[in-house]
């Protein structure tokens, strides 16, 4: 039998091009890459005309067909959220609905078997359900609200009793737009990577504090119509004054790879200046790597159709606790890391090989 992967994303993006190596690894075919913007202009979704006796039933279900991030593609930034500045915050809204709707798409792709269960991305992708679904499940997660403006964000706040709390875009990723915020005797102070540029609300590459409240209220007014899912601060660990949590990579339900990423500011994301800590310091706790792992895989039990999940962990401040901060249905981009089980497999070459033996059917 002659399997044939496919993958939906960003041609020449680094995910794709991990991917493609681990599957070239195994001596299987090239995978076929059907190009986001194709999918979100509709387009027609087909394999190439010299590889259709490859394409049609060349696995038992059908192609296996990896879902992607769509990366940073302009293009398809453009189709998802319409036309602006790649790097402006918002829009999130805009951005579900197109990219939901494309997923539909690439779900009635006929002859095709997914890696990734459509419905469960669109799930992970909505950080109000998603928190519902791990809440419902009994996975360790902060408590929340939703807000639709910054007064109810306060109001909300006023009535919990919470000083602190992470307010999140429903449907952002990558941090964009979250803000750290705290409110206390009259005073507020955020921490945000969003910043106003030439008369628009963007990303930058790094953290900064905000302690004026006017703007704080602009920014959330700003973000609100597109949805706020808002967290209790959950104290983090930290570790050579660093705070940390963990991304733990999960294949076929098993975590198999896992990073720590350390940060003196609230958010530890690499690209906005986290780095990556030494694993042994959470692994060398008595219990604790076991409460890591165990909250990371009853995350992913919530999600048994998407062959790989990245989950946040975050190690409370007592260094016993544990919550989860996030599913991402495209977190597995962890480059020169390798697995558990000391074979050296990265991310992508765990995942060809758990749908090659089996693991994951």
């Amino acid at each position: 039998m002659t399997v044939r992967f496919a993958v939906v994303g960003t041609p020449g993006d680094r995910r794709v091009t991990l991917f493609r190596d681990a599957v070239l690894a195994r001596g299987l075919a090239e995978p076929h890459v059907i190009a986001w913007r194709d999918v979100l202009a509709g387009r027609e979704l087909s394999a190439p005309s010299d590889a259709s006796a490859a394409w049609e039933l060349a696995a038992p279900q059908g192609v296996l067909l990896r879902v992607d991030s769509p990366g940073e593609d302009a293009q398809a930034d453009a189709l998802l959220r319409g036309p602006g500045e790649p790097s402006r915050v918002g829009g999130g809204a805009a951005w579900y609905r197109a990219f939901t709707a494309g997923l539909a798409r690439v779900a009635a792709v006929p002859g095709v078997r997914l890696l990734g269960d459509v419905a469960e991305i669109g799930v992970m992708f909505d950080k109000r359900r998603c928190h519902a679904v791990l809440s419902q499940a009994g996975v360790p997660v902060p408590e929340g609200f939703a807000a639709g403006s910054y007064e109810e964000l306060r109001d909300e706040m006023t009535a919990r009793r919470w000083a602190r709390v992470f307010v999140k875009p429903a449907h952002g990723s990558s941090a964009s737009g979250v803000i750290a915020f705290q409110a206390h005797a009259g005073r507020v102070h955020a921490a945000t990577s969003a910043t106003w540029v030439g008369g628009a609300w963007c990303n930058a590459l790094r953290v900064r504090a905000v302690t004026d409240e006017a703007e704080v209220r602009r920014l959330v007014d700003h973000l609100a119509p597109d949805g706020l899912h808002v967290e209790r601060w959950f104290p983090k660990a930290a570790t050579g004054g660093r705070a940390f949590d963990l991304r733990v990579v999960t294949v076929a339900g098993r975590p198999t790879h896992a990073v720590v990423r350390t940060s003196r500011s609230p958010m530890t994301n690499l690209h906005l200046g986290g780095a990556r800590g030494d694993l042994e310091t959470v692994r060398g706790r008595a219990g604790l790597w076991e409460r890591v792992l165990e909250a990371a895989s009853r995350a992913a039990g919530c999600f048994p159709r998407s062959l790989s999940t990245g989950v946040d962990v975050m190690v409370g401040a007592d260094w016993r606790s544990v919550a989860v901060a996030e599913v991402n249905a495209f977190g597995d981009l962890l480059p020169g890391l390798g697995d558990f089980s000391g074979h050296g497999r990265d991310t992508y070459a765990e995942q060809v090989e758990a749908v090659l033996t089996g693991a994951w059917t």
